[in-house]
């Protein structure tokens, strides 16, 4: 009876074992580098890790246990990859870089603007800066301004408000608050 219970904790702690070298490996690890590294008889080590693979599908949670390309790897159940999908495409945000930032910052103080006039303050072409914005959905055209040529106004987005998480344009700070930016013309 001793003898029973003494081997069924010493399992117990070997299958917690596998399961925790499993959890940090990343790319998972085969039967015989768990077998090596735990000192333990690879036929064991496959018992261990065809009971957690059972244990884990018919707990029926958000992560399984399965081998692929011969090593063995915790993995998102594929009925959640939808899920997932959606949820990591919500919460990607790219950066900015500081070129797009302060050409940002000047459209969000000085809206509408042309982008003749985003360029004279910022001393430098903008027309990249300008098309990255447009892409990212953070400004839009808003017209054209009554001159010559007719220069295509920019103003900020719903989307520039949600990625900065305001309400409302109200929110910013005033611009002589942000030393960062430098431009005494805003």
């Amino acid at each position: 009876m001793i003898l029973k219970l003494v081997l069924m904790v010493e399992v117990s702690k070997l299958k917690a074992s596998v399961e925790a070298l499993l959890f940090i490996s990343g790319d998972g690890l085969t039967v015989e580098e768990l077998a090596s590294g735990l000192q333990e008889d690879p036929a064991q080590i496959q018992i261990i890790l065809d009971s957690l693979a059972d244990e884990y599908h018919e707990r029926e949670g958000g992560i399984v246990l399965e081998e692929v390309a011969g090593r063995y790897q915790f993995r998102t159940r594929s009925e959640l990859f939808s899920t997932i999908q959606a949820f990591l495409r919500e919460k990607k945000k790219e950066t900015l870089s500081k070129s797009v930032l302060e050409t940002l910052a000047i459209i969000t103080y000085k809206q509408p603007i042309t982008l003749a006039e985003i360029e004279e303050l910022r001393g430098v072409n903008s027309r990249a800066q300008v098309a990255t914005l447009l892409a990212k959905k953070l400004i839009r055209q808003a017209g054209q301004k009554e001159a010559p040529g007719r220069p295509t106004l920019y103003v900020t987005t719903k989307e520039f408000l949600e990625y900065f998480g305001l309400n409302s344009l109200e929110e910013l700070p005033p611009p002589k608050d942000i030393k960062e930016l430098n431009f005494e013309e805003l």
